[in-house]
């Protein structure tokens, strides 16, 4: 077989790649768990006993550092870090980069000529990177370079083994020389202690006079694809945007739902099960794996932590998964859309509340309509969503969840609140005045002698809604798949505490007139029910006609992210923001022009990656085939007199077809190009970026058409990309 391009190459040696070992982990979870964790056991084995107690009251109490054993702690760390080979250290932290950054320092020092190695608590506490090379979002200009990382102790250090010994990695905020946050974690840790002080009120109205602080907790479903690198490292969209901006449909994608659950492949569960040795070493809890919807999706899942160490997590097993990935021959997806045409990937957001004490304020109970604390948390979460819609909506734009929304795959736009029928008609009865009766637990029975009868939950899912109810639980469903975390809980966060407030003032404001506690709070959460009625919807987000009740109920239905990020600047939202003490004017600026910058900026990225790949790839390609059909047709005519004119019709439309496109591929691209020349006119980044969503965006759609129409004509060996076909069903 005559080999004309390198994907037939690839497609012929890709057989003898990815060999499986098919060697059996000798420890066990428990034994694996946490090894590379400075977690409570290594504190007790390292620390003194009473500073190993001041450490563990900091991290479960959320009470501030004692500075005093913070020599201590350094010191017991570095014994630790080196008791595992490592020689660095590193202060871990979430830039608005999107990803996270490290600056490595050797433990080494020389005293008198004497060289030794040492960790003082000066550097255990505070960094001090180069604050001027990450987004500022204009807060800062380029000379201002000094910026201060701090270490944030209620998320356990650990260590990422290199190559060559490992990394102690510190998880640390990091903030401006004048004291603004720069990080996506900062923010995220005063939204957590916002929303501690709110539903603290909450409980005192209760009688609760327990506990001590009331703790976020998120629990996030990570999706991802997975591909053969040899397929990777010859598409360049691929390695640039994360993307394929070229590729035509497969005549076999997902329609016949057969990759959901199914039975995961050799290669992708050795891979998957090294991934989660190396997690579990990081103290992370991987706890569900499965394939997901689409050809080669799948989906990995955590148990439930505190936000920030969950957001920490997130962030591990993103980069653990990368890493582990490529050691297979692999490479990781991570983008919202990599393939046009099946579904995307994104993070179910599973978002809860627990006091001090261990309960969970989220729980309805066997009761719910009851439990008359539950339903204040519950109002106080349906009023922020309503309040803050369009916030909530800015917390997860980015241009490639703009491809994801609203697809049969994802959440639309439109953000609304699932709850089921049985608490919706609680809340209805509340509205109405009427007692609802105390139902018991809901039973299934299979009438099948050898199975058991099943607990039924308070409420179904529905896998449309960007915001449901899920038990104990609400799941913010709508966050991408690349994207960190931290900004959606931040938001999240701030506008239930401020609900809460607002909740919390009007019982107050009712026990001043009435002491029978019950009847305030119903009245209460009575006005706040009607008026968040308009965010509940229980039918079928993906449906034309709730696009169009949505209009009628004026919820914000903002489809591009250029329009989107304007709610972060919004008064309303602004107020919000600086009321809960979450961030300042500054740091919210800053966000903004960040978000925007990085906005276009991708845009611009995936335009060029466009026009280098269509002009060294696709049209030399097409244009050569045209050729050898010209000389074919030409070949055709010279014997005429053999055959006829008519025979060879199907030569002449097939180099007419491709002629064609090649001209509309040409003219598009022009199209695109001009429309760049237009958009980098725009001084005001605001326009620009919406000029960015109305039109960059549609010219790179339309000019991947013919492109892709090209690929189902052309010859299969002449091909230069690995095709859809081949990406999503050959490993």
């Amino acid at each position: 077989m005559k080999v004309k391009s390198v994907r037939q190459e690839v497609l012929l040696n890709l057989a003898t790649n990815g060999k499986i070992d098919r060697e059996i982990p000798t420890n066990s979870v428990t034994h694996q768990f946490g090894v590379n964790t400075f977690d409570e056991k290594a504190m007790r084995e390292f620390l003194p006993i009473e500073d190993y107690r001041k450490l563990r009251d900091t991290i479960r109490k959320g009470e501030k550092l004692d500075m005093s054993i913070s020599n201590t702690v350094a010191h017991a760390m570095k014994e630790w870090a080196i008791s595992k080979g490592v020689t660095h250290f590193t202060h871990w932290f979430q830039p608005q980069t999107g990803a996270t950054a490290e600056k490595h320092d050797s433990f080494l020092e020389v005293d008198d000529g004497n060289v030794l190695e040492r960790f003082r608590g000066s550097k255990l506490v505070q960094g001090e990177p180069d604050a001027s090379s990450f987004p500022s979002g204009g807060s800062r200009t380029t000379f201002e370079a000094r910026g201060y990382t701090m270490w944030d102790p209620s998320s356990p250090a650990f260590i990422i083994e290199g190559p060559r010994g490992g990394i102690l990695c510190i998880p640390s905020v990091f903030i401006s020389y004048t004291g603004e946050a720069l990080d996506k974690k900062t923010p995220l840790l005063r939204s957590m202690d916002a929303i501690s002080k709110s539903a603290m009120k909450i409980l005192r109205i209760f009688g609760n006079t327990s506990a001590t602080r009331v703790i976020t907790t998120i629990g996030t479903e990570q999706e991802y694809f997975l591909i053969d690198k040899t397929y990777y490292n010859l598409r360049s969209d691929l390695q640039i945007t994360g993307r394929t901006l070229q590729g035509a449909a497969p005549p076999k994608g997902q329609q016949l739902d057969d990759h959901y659950f199914g039975s995961i492949k050799e290669r992708v569960l050795a891979f998957m099960q090294d991934s989660e040795s190396e997690l579990y070493k990081l103290g992370v809890p991987a706890k569900t794996r499965h394939n997901e919807v689409a050809p080669h999706q799948y989906e990995i899942a955590p148990i439930f932590a505190e936000a920030n160490v969950g957001a920490d997590r997130n962030h591990l097993i993103m980069e653990v998964l990368k890493k582990v990935a490529n050691r297979h021959g692999l490479a990781l997806l991570l983008h919202e859309k990599p393939f046009e045409g099946v579904n995307g990937s994104g993070k179910h957001n599973n978002w809860s509340l627990a006091d001090s004490d261990g309960n969970n304020l989220l729980d309805p109970g066997k009761t719910p309509e009851q439990n008359l604390q539950f339903l204040v948390f519950l109002v106080a979460t349906l009023r922020a969503v309503y309040q803050h819609a369009d916030l909530l909506r800015m917390s997860i734009a980015s241009a490639g969840n703009d491809h994801r929304l609203g697809a049969n795959e994802a959440p639309p736009a439109i953000v609304s609140v699932f709850l089921g029928q049985r608490l919706t008609q609680i809340l209805d009865n509340i509205k109405k005045g009427k007692q609802t009766k105390a139902a018991e637990d809901y039973i299934i029975n299979l009438g099948i002698s050898k199975l058991p009868s099943i607990l039924r939950d308070n409420t179904d899912r529905n896998r449309t809604s960007p915001f449901a109810f899920t038990g104990e639980k609400f799941e913010f469903r709508a966050i991408g798949s690349s994207s960190s975390v931290s900004l959606a809980n931040t938001v999240l966060n701030a506008a239930v505490a401020d609900s809460l407030d607002v909740i919390a003032a009007d019982i107050k404001k009712g026990l001043k007139k009435s002491k029978k506690l019950n009847e305030v709070v119903l009245s209460v959460i009575k006005n706040h029910i009607i008026e968040a009625e308009p965010i509940r919807f229980e039918g079928n987000n993906y449906s034309k006609e709730w696009e169009k009740e949505a209009e009628k109920r004026k919820l914000p239905n903002i489809k591009k992210t250029g329009y989107a990020l304007d709610a972060l600047v919004s008064p309303k939202n602004c107020k919000l923001l600086i009321r809960q003490s979450v961030l300042n004017q500054t740091e919210i600026e800053s966000r903004y022009n960040t978000k925007i910058e990085q906005y276009i900026t991708s845009l611009e990225i995936e335009a060029e990656t466009f026009r280098d790949l269509a002009n060294t790839k696709i049209l030399p390609t097409a244009i050569s085939y045209q050729g050898q059909l010209l000389d074919t047709v030409k070949k055709l005519r010279d014997v005429e007199d053999i055959i006829s004119a008519d025979s060879y019709q199907g030569e002449v439309q097939l180099l007419q077809e491709v002629t064609s496109k090649i001209q509309d591929l040409n003219e598009k691209l022009t199209d695109l190009s001009a429309k760049i020349e237009k958009a980098e006119e725009i001084e005001d980044l605001p326009k620009k970026a919406k000029f960015f969503s109305d039109k960059i965006v549609e010219a790179l759609q339309a000019v991947r058409v013919p492109a892709d129409a090209l690929e189902t004509i052309l010859p299969d060996s002449d091909w230069p990309l690995p095709k859809y076909s081949e990406m999503l069903f050959i490993m």
